[in-house]
């Protein structure tokens, strides 16, 4: 019997992951240790007592009590916070979902491959902002990270039984997220609902917003540097609507892999829980026919500034990474509060990224996590006085 931990159970991700355990036998065939989740205390409360985990840990520390009332005569463990969330990841466990979105997932995500496990890695910001120190620390302890991003899954898997040596480029697929099809002078006036209107995927509001901005892929971007090793000049981004190709590899000797399905993320959740095996998975077989066609177009950077601003950061590596989260992470969150404007979101990021060069350039190594927590801070609370700027001009 595994024992598994979800980090970020009430999320999509999370609760597509539950939907596999559930239907591969549930707590009858996994030993559930923890389970995270933000504020739906009542979905994280039914999801641990249904799988019977030992401790269930909400986000907010205000929502303690409620949770613990939840579970009571559950036998489930209560506890709230970033530092509770943090212990559980100190709980052993075989397998580890990191779906927590933004940064905070990287704190959980370090601890649990301490235990020399696998680690399905959904929160790509983790690489983004450490990738150096994820990838030392699987190393040290013989842990193994397995992406979850539909993207990155389909690399990997794409490169299955390859030498890294013998890939020529990588490409990125991005729907382009639901603004694709407006004219570019519209985009500045684009909503906060507008933008959560992508037409392929059912994700939260953070990254479907993310995914209409083209921040999202531009995480994927830096994490496919971090991730596969390769140099940024292999790495390219290429807009397919359908989003039925979910990535490709270009090998030397000209071949293209590319990795198919439905869009659904119960294809990589399942490949990272079942791997090395491919098991049997509820999801939609693909009607070639009734597919007949597929289209692909190059990415207008216009449109989409935060691709130019990912190649941008690889080029300055260091602490850049982490800088680029932080800045997209809070300027998105002035952006829910509509104090900015959907395309003001790059422009806090870029300025908060030039502010910050004398801290963060490729002189500026993280040797630590506290490096990459410091640059965290440091970005936000620059982001946010730039984008305060934006709102009292507007």
């Amino acid at each position: 019997m595994r024992s598994v931990s979800v980090f970020g159970v009430t999320g999509s991700i999370g609760a597509q992951t539950l939907d596999l355990l559930r239907r591969a036998g549930g707590a009858g065939a996994f030993r559930v240790v923890a389970l995270t989740g933000g504020r739906n205390l009542a979905a994280l409360a039914e999801a641990a007592r249904e799988f019977r985990a030992e401790v269930a840990v909400c986000a907010d520390e205000g929502g303690l009590a409620e949770l613990r009332e939840r579970l009571a005569g559950s036998g489930v463990a209560a506890a709230a916070g970033a530092a509770a969330i943090a212990e559980a990841a100190d709980r052993p466990a075989d397998w580890v979902m990191s779906a927590i979105v933004g940064a905070a997932g990287l704190v959980p995500g370090l601890r649990a491959l301490r235990h020399g496990g696998v680690l399905a890695l959904a929160n790509k910001e983790s690489l983004v902002t450490a990738g150096p120190l994820l990838m030392a620390e699987a190393a040290a302890h013989g842990a193994r990270i397995l992406p979850v991003d539909s993207e990155h899954s389909a690399i990997f898997q794409a490169l299955a039984g390859e030498e890294i040596a013998a890939v020529e480029r990588i490409i990125l697929t991005a729907s382009g997220g639901a603004l694709r099809d407006w004219p570019l002078e519209r985009l500045a006036g684009a909503t906060v609902d507008e933008a959560l209107a992508h037409p392929n995927w059912a994700m939260g509001q953070r990254i479907t917003i993310d995914s209409a901005s083209m921040f999202n892929k531009a995480l994927e971007v830096i994490e496919t540097r971090e991730f596969f090793g390769v140099e940024p000049g292999q790495v390219e981004v290429i807009l397919h609507p359908e989003s039925l190709v979910h990535s490709l590899v270009g090998f030397r000797d000209g071949a293209i892999m590319a990795h198919m399905g439905a869009p659904d993320m119960r294809h990589s959740i399942g490949y990272a829980l079942n791997w090395p095996r491919r098991e049997a998975l509820p999801v939609a077989r693909l009607d070639l026919a009734q597919v007949a066609s597929l289209t692909f177009r190059a990415p207008d950077e216009a449109r989409y500034p935060a691709l130019r601003l990912a190649r941008e950061v690889m080029a300055r590596r260091g602490l850049a990474g982490a800088a680029f989260n932080a800045a997209k992470e809070a300027a998105l969150d002035q952006f829910l509060a509509g104090a900015i404007g959907f395309m003001d979101m790059a422009g806090v990021v870029e300025a908060t990224l030039e502010a910050l060069e004398p801290e963060m350039g490729a002189a500026n190594l993280p040797r630590g996590l506290e490096d990459v927590l410091r640059m965290d801070h440091l970005a936000r609370q620059r982001a946010g006085e730039i984008a305060a700027r934006i709102a009292g001009g507007r």
